[in-house]
């Protein structure tokens, strides 16, 4: 909750009361249309200014209010524009004189919102606009001078407040109002069969005066969610134009019951005086069900948009729209000077003293109330008066004096105020009838994201992310660069920003990207722009980049202590991907404090052989206290030989190695060209077929092509067979022996047809006797991700199977293998930027250059079925240029990435006399 104090900026003891009523409606009470089902409603009263100087009333004793004050208030009452015309200028000679006009107050924002929350930035922007200081005091609750005493009031229902508390005989309609619940007929619309929630804006409680904004929340029965419309609109569209006059009126009668029951059963239960310048929201969920008067099966206190589409976005965007327009009606624009003050006490007391010719005679605070009451009719906006609606004069005065039961004493006070209370909304309704709910907008004037009309104000009103970010700046329209951190376990952003002007759209990352996106969000660095554009012509232009860089958090780590335990996992408990097997950590038999490795006895057979994921803690029972900069990938029953770079040199010498692939594949690419040359010189992004040479100091050749080319239409897309041939025929000469090496694989493209065609292929091309390497499937498409496909759990968990039939064809075929779904699945967390969630591996440019002596990479590029993918499915980055100067050096980082890609480097040397040690990662 967000308390709105308002504060003279010298006098800050000077608060509004804070009020707090609980209302519990009984169902028993109410046996006619207005049902409520077990409702019990706590009530929070937002406090606004409130004037309790009384120092400029002239005391007035009960026994002045005689016949002839009466008299004037009949006068007035025939007078209205007489009336208005009073209240206008004590108005202005309020705001002229009164240390509490708005100028020089600050609004304090008080409560256990952050700043950086969506709706705080809300009341924040809309005040100052409104020309009021804002003040942010988080625990100003707890002040003394701001507290106030906070009392509770149980409201229930007075049996006599209900209009229909004894049934009549059922099947026997005998009143106007049994009539009313029968079907409606009508030829032209499909009945009211729907739920909506209605919002009310209560500005006092005694005497009630209460607007219902015309935007209502409607949910029909062939629907699945629910929808913001304007009242009117969908009373119109369901009913026709006379019965959806008479639905309203219904509408407001039953919720003004309501209202006006629990104030009378509280009447005889409040010791004191209560807040009479406080405001309340309230959301009242009505059924319709075939009929003109709704049943009432809900009652809410705050602003509630459930059930919407996308109740995350949606529902909060609609209810900060509707706090907006609260705000602007409760908070008038606070002028510097008003532009014609009274400047005499003589006009002071003409119109509020008893003791005037022309004196209301009501006390400050009832003077106060019908000065804002006058205020709120003239400036509406999206509200529509809700009560006090006018009945015939006379019955107001019976109603006053036999429903309320006042005292003869009072007759010349309340009475009186709830009569102008009349006479004004009455006086506005016909003035502004033709700006009133009963001649609505068009939908199409109405539709906040309306295509018509020029982008003027290309700014965004908000930027809203799920879950919330922390913005830093805090967000500002004029402001385009932003930055939020994440922790670890969030690898999802949902955002959504939206436009000032509904004439504006909005693209993520490039010209025809989506308004709102799901976005994965990599360890590290994500950058996402926002494009702000105008389409009212046939070339959109874009007119304002907002830029949001996220950062998300490693994995908490605890640095490693003298007495630890090494604990192990399969998976991790987020995402189970066999069910078969347990998640989290487990303790290892056996292990010892010391953290000894075990001696393993035999070097791997194959690059599949099963493992675990180990890492030291202080407990496997809590996953924070171990030290993750130490985990490491362990077979289970061997070791995969670590080749140090002599060695790994050595191997490589006179070898050519082909990888095809996608971009996984190119990234264990990457890593082995840094082990072998100590550092990477030369990198691209490459999508087409590209061959380094000269690499080992030139005894080395690698190549490298994109498969498969998604970007491209279907029809246009190479095979993997054309792919697999174009690549051989561009590395030629190949030497058919496993000195020329053939890495396939990726993501979760490959199946056992891809393997097939690899046979196939190199037995045509007289190259059966290389080595292949197939790099299995990994994790990745796990997120619901906008412009990709993502699959379900029950879709991940299939890829174990296939990535087992693979495996077990692969090794059939007579092929090396690595087990890359296993490694990855027990850190699917831990992906690097890309849209697929799929990269365990990133380069970076190093921020010192190399040695002049160690730059020998060239690079070479070859044509074929290139393209430039304006959104790869991996996602990556745009990086630095390749062709930028020599004297730039990157890194592959990537723990993941780096276990199979050594694992990579020890198949392809297995036949070498390697001696090696397990290597933690």
């Amino acid at each position: 909750m967000v308390c709105l104090l308002t504060l003279s900026r010298n006098v800050c003891a000077e608060v509004g009361m804070l009020f707090r009523g609980i209302w519990t409606l009984r169902r028993r009470c109410c046996t006619g249309p207005v049902l409520l089902l077990g409702i019990a409603v706590g009530v929070f009263y937002h406090t606004v200014t409130m004037d309790r100087d009384r120092s400029e009333f002239k005391s007035c004793q009960r026994d002045k209010r005689n016949k002839s004050a009466v008299f004037e208030y009949k006068l007035l009452l025939k007078d209205p524009e007489r009336l208005i015309s009073l209240l206008e200028a004590s108005h202005l000679g309020f705001v002229h004189h009164s240390k509490h006009s708005c100028v020089g107050k600050a609004i304090i924002l008080t409560g256990q919102h952050a700043p950086t929350d969506t709706e705080v930035q809300l009341y924040q922007r809309v005040l100052q606009q409104q020309g009021y200081r804002v003040d942010q005091a988080r625990y100003a609750e707890t002040s003394a001078s701001l507290r106030q005493d906070r009392r509770g009031v149980t409201l229930p229902i007075h049996p006599s407040a209900c209009a229909f508390s004894t049934s009549p005989q059922e099947g026997t309609p005998n009143t106007a109002e049994d009539q009313q619940r029968q079907p409606i007929t009508h030829s032209d619309n499909q009945g009211l069969n729907a739920t909506v929630n209605v919002y009310v804006l209560v500005t006092s409680a005694t005497p009630l005066t209460a607007f219902v904004h015309r935007t209502a929340l409607v949910k029909t029965h062939l629907d699945k969610t629910s929808y913001a419309i304007e009242l009117q609109v969908f009373f119109r569209e369901r009913l026709g134009l006379l019965l959806s006059h008479q639905a309203t009126d219904h509408m407001n009668h039953v919720i003004s019951d309501i209202l006006k029951a629990a104030l009378l059963s509280t009447k005889e239960s409040s010791s004191s005086p209560r807040c009479k310048l406080c405001f309340q929201l309230m959301t009242f969920s009505l059924h319709y069900d075939a009929s003109l008067r709704p049943v009432v099966v809900k009652l809410q206190t705050d602003l509630h948009f459930d059930g919407m589409k996308d109740p995350h976005f949606d529902g909060q965007i609609a209810k900060e729209y509707m706090l907006e327009d609260v705000l602007k009606l409760l908070f008038p624009v606070c002028n510097s000077e008003p532009s014609s003050p009274v400047s005499t006490q003589e006009e002071t007391q003409k119109y509020g003293d008893c003791e005037g010719p022309n004196g209301l005679c009501l006390p400050p605070d009832e003077m106060h109330l019908l000065r804002q009451f006058n205020q709120h009719l003239k400036r509406p906006g999206p509200f529509q008066l809700l009560y006090p609606i006018s009945p015939p004069p006379d019955d107001l005065r019976h109603d006053l004096i036999q429903g309320e039961s006042l005292s003869a004493q009072d007759y010349g006070w309340r009475p009186a105020l709830m009569a102008l209370l009349q006479e004004l909304s009455l006086y506005y309704m016909r003035r502004h009838r033709t700006e009133s709910l009963d001649e609505p907008k068009s939908p199409e004037a109405s539709d906040s994201l309306s295509r018509k009309g020029r982008c003027v104000d290309p700014h965004l009103r908000q930027l809203y992310t799920d879950p919330p970010m922390a913005l830093m700046p805090t967000f500002n329209a004029w402001m385009k660069e932003y930055r939020a951190e994440v922790p670890f376990d969030v690898i999802n952003i949902h955002i959504r920003p939206e436009p000032v002007s509904p004439h504006c759209h909005i693209h993520l990352d490039e010209h025809r990207g989506p308004r709102m996106a799901n976005y994965p969000v990599g360890l590290g660095n994500s950058r996402i722009n926002i494009l702000v554009m105008d389409e009212s012509e046939a070339e959109p232009v874009v007119m304002t980049i907002y830029t949001l860089q996220i950062y998300r958090e490693s994995r908490p780590s605890l640095p490693m202590f003298d007495e630890y335990v090494m604990c192990s996992f399969v998976q991790d408990c987020g995402l189970v991907v066999r069910p078969d097997q347990l998640c989290g950590l487990e303790p290892i038999p056996g292990s010892r404090s010391s953290g000894e490795a075990q001696v393993l006895l035999r070097p791997c057979l194959s690059g599949d052989e099963p493992g675990r994921w180990v890492v030291p803690c202080l407990s496997c029972s809590d996953n924070r206290t171990c030290d993750w900069r130490e985990v490491a990938w362990q077979p289970d029953r061997c070791y995969h030989p670590l080749l140090d770079q002599p060695q790994l040199q050595t191997c490589m010498i006179d070898r050519k190695v082909l990888f095809i692939g996608d971009s996984t594949n190119r990234g264990m690419m990457y890593y082995l060209m840094e082990r072998v040359n100590t550092t990477l010189e030369d990198w691209d992004k490459a999508h087409d077929t590209i061959i380094y040479h000269n690499l080992n100091l030139g005894r080395t050749i690698v190549s490298y092509s994109y498969y498969p080319q998604f970007w491209l239409p279907k029809s246009q897309r190479p095979t993997f067979q054309r792919a697999l041939q174009q690549l051989l025929e561009r590395s030629q000469p190949l030497e058919n022996s496993p000195q020329t090496v053939l890495v396939a694989g990726g993501v979760q493209w490959l199946n056992l047809n891809h393997l097939r065609t690899i046979q196939q292929v190199l037995q045509r091309e007289g190259l059966e006797n290389i080595m292949v390497v197939v790099k299995s499937l990994g994790m990745g498409f796990h997120l619901p991700v906008d412009g990709i496909r993502s699959l379900p759990l029950n879709g991940v968990q299939e890829l174990y199977n296939v990535n087992k039939n693979i495996l077990e064809s692969a090794k059939h075929l007579g092929f090396e293998v690595i087990d890359t779904l296993s490694i990855t699945m027990g850190r699917y967390k831990e992906f690097l930027q890309g849209r697929c969630a799929c990269h365990f591996h990133e380069v970076y440019k190093l921020p010192f250059p190399t040695a002049a002596s160690q730059r020998n990479l060239k690079i070479l590029k070859l044509g074929g079925e290139s393209g430039n993918p304006a959104n790869e499915q991996t996602g990556l980055q745009q990086h630095e240029d390749p062709s930028s100067p020599l004297d730039v050096s990157y890194q592959v980082k990537g723990p993941v990435n780096a276990v199979y890609s050594e694992i990579l480097l020890s198949r392809i040397c297995v036949n070498h006399d390697i001696n090696g040690t397990i290597r933690q990662h």
